[in-house]
């Protein structure tokens, strides 16, 4: 099988796969970002097109619909007959159906597959799939995405559906990040210890693992990506265009902490940086 694109979240999905025994090549714009998966035992390509030549399953998971879309072009033509085209990256319904009927002037299957989950998921195979299309495609492939996942959620047979679903669990992520952001900041600028909040939240009915990790990192400053803050401006931007305004009024405000985060220099950082578009003038107290 083949993996294109091996940044944060497919480097981990390879190594997922290679540990379920499957056959995996891989190839990245940046050869030096798929070179660390010729240790774990997958191949190399040099191109898209001779990455996907012997392949049944192709998994891209690249930046965004242009990325994919421009690196498709380049391999369709060169996928065998019977392959299955598993598209994972974040590009919105509309994006999604522009990928399938690019699959369908090539004669390609096509899922319709993102992912839910960051780096630590990805790499420990304990993402969530979001499949749609074909229930013939999703069952022919459903082994090589039970190397990468612990849950499979079919959201009907249409592409387009399963990344709509991924923009409604992604706006819950970035919500929730940054409100967390907005009440450790709060606590900070009371005069309180911000981890006070956590300790609060704990074990009570609006308590989230998620809330408590990602508070620790705001807390301790730890801003490794797990999921890069001009990651979550790509998203968010596909969330509004999505839907009505009225749908989105939350999303707008949401929007603004990420982008003066990125603004600030952290676009490269995790999302956990929102935290410093909440500072006040003395900042984040933590």
């Amino acid at each position: 099988m083949a993996v294109l694109g091996t940044g944060t979240m497919g480097a981990g999905m390879a190594g997922s796969l290679l540990r379920g025994d499957h056959e995996v090549t891989v190839w990245n714009r940046n050869a030096d970002r798929a070179a660390p998966l010729k240790d774990q035992g997958a191949t190399v390509a040099d191109d898209p097109a001779a990455c996907v030549a012997d392949a049944d399953v192709i998994v891209t998971m690249l930046y965004d619909e242009s990325a994919t879309a421009d690196t498709a072009t380049t391999f369709l033509s060169a996928v065998k007959d019977g392959a299955v085209w598993v598209q994972s990256a974040t590009v919105g319904p509309a994006g999604a159906r522009r990928l399938a009927d690019l699959a369908q002037h090539h004669g390609v299957a096509f899922l319709d597959c993102p992912m839910l989950g960051t780096k630590e998921p990805a790499e420990s195979g304990k993402l969530t799939a979001l499949a749609s299309g074909p229930a013939g495609g999703l069952e022919s492939v459903r082994p090589v995405l039970e190397s990468m996942t612990v849950k499979i959620v079919n959201a009907g047979t249409e592409p387009g559906r399963a990344s709509a679903l991924k923009l409604a669990c992604n706006a819950m992520v970035s919500t929730l990040t940054a409100a967390t952001a907005q009440s450790l900041a709060m606590a900070s600028e009371l005069g309180l210890e911000p981890s006070l909040v956590l300790e609060a939240l704990d074990g009570g009915p609006i308590n989230a693992p998620y809330t408590q990790m990602k508070g620790r990192s705001m807390i301790e400053r730890d801003f490794t990506p797990s999921f890069g803050i001009d990651g979550v401006v790509k998203d968010v931007d596909l969330m509004i265009d999505a839907v009505d305004p009225r749908t989105s009024r939350l999303l707008q405000a949401v929007r603004s902490a990420y982008v003066d985060a990125s603004v600030a220099g952290h676009g490269a950082d995790d999302l956990a940086a929102v935290v410093t578009a909440f500072e006040n003038d003395e900042g984040f107290q933590g």
